[in-house]
C-alpha cells in the first residue's frame, strides 16, 4: 500500500540554501511519487525557527507557487530540537522524515528509508558512512561526544544526527515523552519499536554558515548528558570516596613527616591542603548539582516547548487550479 510521507526541515537563517533544498527534495519526492512509493499528497514541512533573514518569505513563496510545501513559523527561536518537534507534531502522513536544510545529508537516502519502513521498521536511522568533508576537529569532537554518551550509559546511535524516519505510531509514542530538556537522538531509541538504518556519505554544506559552532556543540553535549543520565551525580559520590581515601593518606603522610623528620612546616598540612582540595571539589560538585537542579526548575514550570505563530499552506482546491 502506498504511504503518505512528510519531510520535516527545521530552518534558522537558511535563505542562502533553502531554494536548492526545495529543488532537491521536490525532485526526490517526484521520483518517489512516479515510482508509486509515496502518495501524491506527500509534503515537505519547513519549520522557521525564528529566523532573522528572508527564510519565512522564501517558504511562503514555495507554498504560493504550488510546490509540495507547507510552512510552519515559530513565534521565536526555540532551538533545533524544538523546531523538529513542531514539525513532527504538525506533519501529516504515515511516516515523517526529518532532515536538516544544509544539504549535508544525502536526500537520496529517503527512498532507502521508505523501503525499510515498508519492510516493517518504525524507526529508520540515517547513518553517516563517511565524514571526510568534516574537519579533523569536527570528527574528533564528534567521536569523543559519542564515546562520552556511551560511558554515561546513554543509548545512542553512532554517527547518527537527526536524519531519520519515524512511523506514525513512533511519532505518537514520542509525544509521551514530555520533558522540556530535549535530546531527540537519545530519546528516540527509548521508544523501543523495530528499527533499522541506512548509510550515506555526508556532503559539504551547500551554502551559509553552520548552526552548530563549538559553543552550541558543548551545550548539546551537556543537554544530552544531564537529560538522560545521572552518571555525573554518581561521579560526585566517587570523588567523595576518593577524597576520603586521599585525606587519610595525606594525614598519615603529615604525621610521618612530623614524627620522623625535621622538615615539617607548622600549620601547612592542616591549612593549605584542605582549603585547596576541598574547595575545588565542592565547587565542582555544586556546579554539577546546580545543572540538575536547573533542569528540575525548567521542567517544573511546564512551559510550552514552542509556540506556532503561523502556518502557510495552499489548499488542495487552489493547488489544482
Amino acid at each position: 500500500m502506498t504511504k503518505q510521507i512528510a519531510i520535516v526541515v527545521p530552518c534558522y537563517n537558511e535563505e542562502a540554501v533553502l531554494k536548492e533544498t526545495m529543488r532537491r527534495l521536490n525532485h526526490e519526492l517526484t521520483s518517489l511519487k512516479d515510482a508509486g512509493k509515496i502518495t501524491r499528497d506527500s509534503r515537505v514541512y519547513f519549520v522557521d525557527d525564528g529566523s532573522h533573514d528572508k527564510t519565512w518569505g522564501i517558504i511562503n513563496e514555495f507554498v504560493q507557487t504550488g510546490a509540495p510545501a507547507i510552512g510552519i513559523k515559530l513565534s521565536r527561536n526555540r532551538g533545533h530540537q524544538n523546531a523538529l518537534l513542531a514539525g513532527l507534531w504538525i506533519a501529516k502522513g504515515d511516516a515523517v522524515i526529518t532532515i536538516d536544510a544544509d544539504l549535508q545529508d544525502d536526500v537520496a537516502a529517503i527512498g532507502k528509508m521508505i523501503d525499510e519502513f515498508d519492510c516493517g521498521s518504525d524507526v529508520v536511522y540515517g547513518i553517516r558512512d563517511s565524514r571526510e568533508t568534516d574537519t579533523v576537529f569536527k570528527r574528533l569532537t564528534a567521536h569523543t561526544f559519542y564515546k562520552l554518551l556511551t560511558t554515561c550509559g546513554i543509548e545512542t546511535v553512532y554517527d547518527h544526527a537527526d536524519y531519520r524516519l519515524l512511523s506514525r505510531r513512533a511519532v505518537e509514542a514520542l509525544k509521551e515523552f514530555r520533558e522540556v530538556n530535549l535530546y531527540l537522538r537519545g530519546i528516540v531509541p527509548l521508544i523501543g519499536f523495530k528499527s533499522s538504518s541506512v548509510k550515506y556519505d555526508r556532503a559539504k554544506r551547500f551554502a551559509g554558515e553552520t548552526k552548530y559552532p563549538l559553543r552550541k556543540m558543548v551545550t548539546l553535549a551537556l543537554e544530552a548528558i544531564t537529560s538522560l543520565s545521572v552518571a555525573p551525580l554518581r561521579l560526585i559520590s566517587a570523588f567523595g570516596f576518593l577524597l576520603s581515601a586521599a585525606s587519610f593518606a595525606i594525614t598519615f603522610w603529615a604525621i610521618g613527616v612530623r614524627l620522623f623528620t625535621n622538615e615539617a612546616i607548622p600549620g601547612w598540612a592542616s591549612t593549605v591542603l584542605p582549603i585547596y582540595f576541598l574547595g575545588g571539589l565542592q565547587l565542582l560538585s555544586l556546579g554539577v548539582i546546580g545543572e540538575y537542579v536547573g533542569k528540575i526548575y525548567l521542567e517544573s514550570k511546564s512551559r510550552p516547548r514552542f509556540i506556532v505563530e503561523a502556518v502557510s499552506e495552499l489548499r488542495e482546491s487552489s493547488r489544482l487550479k
